[in-house]
């Protein structure tokens, strides 16, 4: 590139700390990094003219896991480690909150509901019979009962009689979550140089060679926040998964309020003012969605229209405005990758689905790991 002297000074050299990703984990990561180094020379490294992945395409849930989603973590995890993520999640959120503030984000708490449909009544039952047992065992994540029964206000068709809600879930607005981070950041003097991929690096005694499609800097240490996207850096330790997710045009009179939850968390769906986003179905085809490439089958969006259609908003007529899809970071265990690589190279990666609720907890413990 042919970079003037002045463009190698500020931006190219003399550089502290580079963070591979300005999503989530990126930028809380730089922020922490800066009040721990009030005076580093941070650079963020975004592929991207936005945040790619899933920070800036996510549905918007402050989740922390419907109750089936726990009662399948409990089937492949210890109860210490379920308590463990649930509180990571809890934790995650407060941070988030405490950073940008309610308003900036947008946060709304009108509780998370899982919604079982007339064919689930095995796992209703099973949920029913055993969510006082998970109240008991995250109680003192929440100093209270997170999970209650509630009666289908919102006239959902084709499913079991109650939910089963989460009255400590909320949601937010992720383009003003993503935005209020980035304000955040250049209000540090962090900077940020987006469409620029890193291709690999090389680490020298006491720095790290980056090579990027456009340049090559060096830096002291290096950060890997890609996520999803890390794969090229961590091998199968990170999974990249997609989801897909619609959106309605304007409802009128729309009645729905709060986030809702099914088939152990595969499907999700919020008002947004009121309009409905819905997203899911990846266990439907679970090994087309481990893909890092954006897009839409038409598997996956036919069933998403035909839930919407017949359970979610029955004798409502209805036009989808968008489609998008966000490629999560998943892995054979739900708790994420935050570790030191090498002298100089950190990663923090594989959030499981859970971005909203852990990724500024997971960029202040990847900060954390410098001395």
């Amino acid at each position: 590139m042919n970079f003037s002297y002045w463009e190698y000074k500020t931006w190219l050299s003399n550089i502290d700390f580079t963070i591979v990703g300005s999503g989530i984990v990126g930028l809380s990561c730089a922020l922490a990094l800066k009040k721990l180094h009030p005076k580093a020379k941070i650079l963020v490294l975004e592929r991207g003219m936005l945040p790619q992945g899933a920070s800036t395409k996510n549905a918007g849930f402050a989740c922390f896991g419907s109750i089936s989603e726990v009662l399948s973590d409990l089937e492949n995890h210890s109860e210490a480690e379920v308590v463990s993520l649930v509180q990571q999640r809890w934790q995650g959120i407060q941070s988030l909150r405490n950073t940008l503030g309610d308003k900036t984000l947008d946060f709304q708490n009108h509780g998370g509901h899982e919604l079982f449909l007339r064919e689930q009544k095995a796992l209703y039952e099973k949920c029913l019979s055993k969510y006082k047992h998970v109240n008991q065992l995250l109680h003192a994540v929440f100093e209270g009962n997170a999970f209650a029964l509630f009666e289908n206000t919102f006239h959902f068709k084709n499913i079991q009689e109650n939910y089963i809600t989460n009255r400590f879930e909320g949601q937010l607005d992720t383009g003003k979550m993503m935005q209020g981070l980035l304000n955040l950041a250049q209000q540090n003097q962090i900077m940020i140089l987006n469409g620029v991929n890193v291709e690999q690096f090389v680490e020298e005694e006491n720095k790290v060679v980056v090579k990027t499609n456009h340049f090559e800097l060096k830096t002291n240490k290096l950060f890997i926040a890609t996520n999803a996207f890390a794969q090229s850096f961590m091998g199968d330790q990170v999974i990249p998964a997609r989801a897909q997710v619609l959106i309605t045009r304007p409802i009128h009179d729309l009645a729905i309020k709060g986030t809702f939850h099914f088939d152990e968390g595969y499907y999700y769906f919020r008002n947004i003012e009121n309009r409905i986003l819905f997203g899911g179905g990846r266990n439907l085809d679970f090994k087309g969605e481990e893909t890092a490439e954006f897009g839409q089958s038409d598997k996956i969006q036919n069933e998403l229209e035909k839930v919407l259609a017949t359970c979610i908003l029955p004798d409502v007529n209805f036009e989808i405005e968008r489609r998008w899809s966000g490629i999560m970071g998943v892995g054979q265990k739900k708790h994420p990758i935050v570790k030191q690589l090498s002298n100089n190279v950190y990663c923090g990666v594989r959030l499981g689905g859970m971005g909203v609720a852990i990724g500024s907890s997971v960029g202040n413990d990847l900060a954390r790991l410098v001395v």
